[in-house]
């Protein structure tokens, strides 16, 4: 009786160590950089290694550099392996976001904030609405992210943006537009990154200032997964709903185990929470509820 009781408690266990990750994406598929993008500008500050299947942006005091996807989607699963400029990074801001094409853009942003040596890199989320932000979250990474790489990916569908780190969620903007709170819906965006100088801001409001002594700074990137819905720039929707996998109704929402790991980051790592600021939103904004931001 007792061995039943024991390998049904553990029957038990397995099933809900499965149920656990049952909303778990897909597992990103890494390609070399010139299958899904191409550089933007200063060609000659992006370095190839292995055949394409690692680059690295440089920054000097003379210019950053870009790449960016080439075909815009709407909806879908977005990776990048990313190990971030180590060392001395204050001032320099490494990024990694989609981003539509008119003036009341959509966008949907990682930036990395350089910091002084041997203090942490700040991981700043943004989600732009028809040209309007202004929805940061801030937080530290659990790691450090210059001596390795990790994953960073966003998950997209019509009813959630989900930010991953290392596939452990630490951020999920849900649809509320029923509470009047615009969505990205209906603009097709491009994937970007860029490594480049923002000594005006990045780290500590400004007041550190790039360092070009210690100048080539290095970000390296591999990976470069997507899994999305190609559209034209002009395409007003995708019409995938049912038949992708991140249209499923598992992708709806994060399952218990996500919201558990998405709570520990806010305890543990989070500086600043856009629907925490009373003095910014003296009132909290609608969707901070339905997200469980606070």
């Amino acid at each position: 009786m007792a061995s039943h009781s024991l390998w049904s408690l553990s029957l038990g266990l397995l099933m809900l160590a499965a149920g656990a990750l049952a909303a778990q994406p897909k597992k990103a598929v890494d390609v070399p950089f010139g299958r899904n993008y191409v550089p933007t500008w200063a060609f000659d500050h992006i370095k190839y290694l292995n055949g394409g299947s690692e680059i690295q942006l440089l920054l000097d005091n003379y210019t950053g550099t870009g790449f960016q996807s080439k075909g815009s989607y709407l909806f879908g699963h977005f990776s990048m392996h990313l190990k971030l400029v180590g060392g001395d990074s204050a001032g320099t801001v490494t990024a990694f976001y989609l981003s539509s094409q008119n003036s009341e853009h959509d966008e949907i942003d990682f930036e990395f904030l350089g910091n002084r040596t041997g203090q942490p890199y700040i991981l700043q989320t943004n989600v732009y609405t028809g040209g309007k932000g202004d929805k940061e979250q801030r937080i530290y990474l659990w790691f450090d992210p210059t001596k390795d790489f990790h994953t960073y990916s966003v998950l997209w569908n019509l009813y959630q943006i989900v930010f991953f780190v290392d596939d452990i969620p630490i951020r999920a903007f849900k649809n509320s537009k029923d509470l009047g709170v615009k969505f990205p819906f209906n603009q097709p965006m491009k994937l970007y990154s860029s490594l480049w100088n923002a000594d005006d801001w990045a780290t500590r409001g400004g007041l550190e200032k790039t360092d070009w002594s210690k100048a080539p700074f290095v970000a390296s990137y591999r990976g470069f997964h997507i899994d999305g819905c190609e559209a034209s720039v002009e395409a007003k929707f995708c019409d995938t709903q049912g038949k992708r996998w991140w249209d499923q109704k598992q992708f709806r929402d994060l399952d218990a185990y996500q919201w558990r790991r998405l709570r520990w980051v806010r305890s543990k790592y989070t500086i600043y929470n856009y629907c925490t600021d009373r003095t910014r939103y003296p009132t909290t904004p609608p969707e901070c509820k339905r997200d469980r931001d606070i």
